[in-house]
């Protein structure tokens, strides 16, 4: 009769600690299968991994009876991880592959660096570009007004404006004004002649009636 071994296992939460009592003869592999019998509740056998808390390292073959054993005891105590799931690795030697990479290309920029007197040759820079954006600003200002002007220009010769500021409409609508006053004026004299005129009868055909008193006056028409 085969001797038996007593297995403690250590577990994670929620789980408490295990006990199996299995032949001595069993392979550390079949252990999954006895911890899948015997605890159902458990997750799958292939998502843990069983380690000895000893640093004795069992293959899938090996016996339960060639394991370390307390004398008194003739325990084996065991650890349960759950397994973590990942890729295949390589990270650390992608890293080194992109930092050869960042090394090896050349750089031109030097901002950052320093001149004899301590001042980043940005902030030279910067001066520079600060000081012919000055210089500049005459020859600037003297190219915006002349744009401005051009397109004044352009837009009076689209409306058809002369030069002293009046359109053509507007010197035909002065022509058209002068004749007007000029007949006004003409309507004017004409109409002040004939008035005139009346009167000067008027007062010739009182003066006769008062020479000539018994001669009658003529009775106005009733027009």
């Amino acid at each position: 009769m085969s001797q038996s071994a007593t297995v403690l296992v250590s577990t994670f939460a929620p789980f408490s600690t295990l006990c199996l009592y299995v032949p001595s003869g069993t392979p550390f592999d079949d252990l999954y299968d006895v911890l899948a019998e015997k605890y159902p509740e458990l997750p799958n056998p292939h998502d843990l991994l069983l380690r000895p808390t000893s640093n004795f390292a069992p293959s899938a073959t090996t016996l339960l009876s060639e394991f370390p054993q307390d004398g008194r005891s003739h325990e084996i105590s065991l650890q349960l991880f759950p397994r973590l799931l990942g890729g295949k690795g390589g990270f650390g030697s992608q890293l080194r592959a992109a930092g050869g990479r960042m090394s090896s290309q050349k750089t031109s920029n030097n901002d950052s660096c320093r001149d004899l007197t301590g001042r980043r040759l940005s902030t030279i820079k910067e001066a520079k570009k600060l000081a012919e954006y000055i210089d500049s600003e005459p020859a600037r200002k003297k190219a915006e007004a002349d744009a401005k002007k051009a397109k004044l220009e352009a837009l009076e010769k689209k409306l058809g404006i002369s030069k002293d500021g009046e359109s053509s409409q507007s010197k035909k609508r002065r022509l058209d004004n002068d004749e007007y006053i000029e007949q006004s004026r003409e309507i004017v004299e004409n109409v002040k002649s004939a008035v005139s005129a009346a009167l000067l009868k008027k007062r010739k055909k009182t003066k006769i009636s008062r020479e000539n008193p018994s001669q009658p006056q003529a009775s106005p028409v009733e027009g």
